[in-house]
């Protein structure tokens, strides 16, 4: 029997959740499978990955064939370079302590690199919030200015009637007393 590690869909309408299964190659893609080994939701960011690792290698190591999407996530995870350093062990290569520090180095160095991507994401989006707070500022300074010049306007232009009224006023006192 031909066996394949695919992906099953679930999930609703525009929100793909899916399963990693064993299945036959014969089967349809959402059929009978064999044996279910993890899920992939691709809707988060990163997408999220929850995978058997130990029965994952063991079904490429009896020759399941997997998928592209799925070979990508078994590569991700780290199952394809488990099977290579194993096979090296095989050929006698290396012992197995030092295929499995091999993969300890491989997985700290990824998971370093992903704090780093995520470090980085956290300071973009501060700088974005930082750039957007700035420019709010300017804004709101221009918006108060204008205000104030408004204001300043307003008051000058009272300030001019009230004089003109107080002269026109003075002129009509001063009418009266030389009659």
């Amino acid at each position: 029997m031909a066996t394949r590690i695919r992906l099953q869909r679930g999930g609703r309408k525009s929100y793909a959740f899916y399963s990693i299964v064993i299945a036959d190659v014969r089967a349809p893609r959402d059929g009978k499978f064999t044996e279910k080994i993890g899920t992939y939701n691709p809707n988060t960011n990163p997408a999220t990955v929850d995978l058997n690792f130990e029965r994952a290698l063991y079904w490429l190591e009896v020759g399941a064939q997997p998928t592209d999407t799925v070979r990508n996530i078994l590569s991700n995870e780290g199952v394809l370079l488990m099977k290579h350093l194993k096979g090296g062990v095989k050929k006698g290569a290396f012992d197995e302590a030092t295929a499995q520090a091999k993969f300890d180095a491989w997985k700290q160095q990824k998971q370093n690199g992903f704090e780093a991507l995520k470090a980085d994401q956290a300071k973009a989006k501060k700088a974005a919030k930082e750039a957007l707070l700035s420019a709010e500022k300017k804004a709101n300074e221009a918006k108060a200015k204008a205000i104030a010049d408004k204001k300043a306007a307003a008051e000058a232009a009272k300030a001019e009637a009230e004089a003109e009224n107080a002269a026109a006023t003075e002129e009509q006192t001063e009418a009266p007393a030389e009659a």
